[in-house]
């Protein structure tokens, strides 16, 4: 399994700020995190990007 973290989903969401990428994921229909560590909140890379493909369909990830 793949993880991501909010510099990585900001990454898949093509490098919005920090502010944005956390509005978006704390959307009542973004993926709940896995776990939540000392650095901060993680999340499946999968799930994050299935999300964003239904979600945002005009955005790419590289």
């Amino acid at each position: 399994m793949r993880l991501a973290g909010m510099s990585e989903i900001q990454q898949m969401l093509g490098g919005v700020s920090r502010q944005r990428a956390s509005e978006i994921v704390n959307r009542p229909s973004f993926p709940a995190p896995l776990d939540v560590l000392a650095t901060g909140r993680i999340w499946s890379r999968e799930a994050v990007a299935e999300w964003i493909r239904i979600h945002r369909p005009t955005q790419r990830e590289d």
